[in-house]
């Protein structure tokens, strides 16, 4: 099982997105630093995004498991690794449980184990996103992750 990890070393900025017009997808974006998660949900908005946020993985499942059928359901999840209280791992683990089939970008600063995706492959992020991330790096995961086939196999 591979962890794919985007980090912005070496990455070029310059050909940011210009001229992208993103379909509306729906992104929920989950953090426990209010304005990071602030900030990225408003990037993501003025790039064409609808997005919603949630403080922690509690409120994030609650979000999630909210809007399941409904027509308009998240095309992708954004956690923070470390969430306090109802973990990013857990978040992930009802998430998987409830057959939720959506991609997450994992923001975090500090890498799992790789053995510890051998033992939950069901948990493993689309892409783990390693903080500190510049805007257009932010743009450039999210925008490969959803134009990717999902689920990536």
């Amino acid at each position: 099982m591979t962890v794919k990890i985007s980090t912005q070393a070496g990455k070029q900025a310059g050909t940011l997105l210009r001229g992208q017009t993103n379909p509306p997808c729906r992104i929920l974006v989950v953090g426990h630093e209010p304005d990071i998660c602030r900030l990225n949900a408003q990037v993501l908005k003025n790039f064409g995004y609808e997005v919603d946020t949630a403080e922690d993985g509690k409120a994030g499942w609650e979000t999630l498991h909210a809007t399941r059928h409904a027509p308009e359901s998240y095309a992708l999840l954004i956690t923070d690794h470390g969430l306090q209280e109802f973990s990013d791992l857990a978040l992930l683990k009802k998430a998987r449980a409830a057959r939720m089939a959506l991609p997450v970008i994992m923001a975090t600063t500090a890498l799992p184990t790789v053995d510890f995706y051998t033992r939950y492959p069901w948990l493993q992020p689309v892409i783990m996103l390693v903080k500190p991330y510049s805007i257009s790096h932010l743009l450039r995961t999210v925008e490969a992750v959803l134009s990717a086939t999902w689920p990536v196999r």
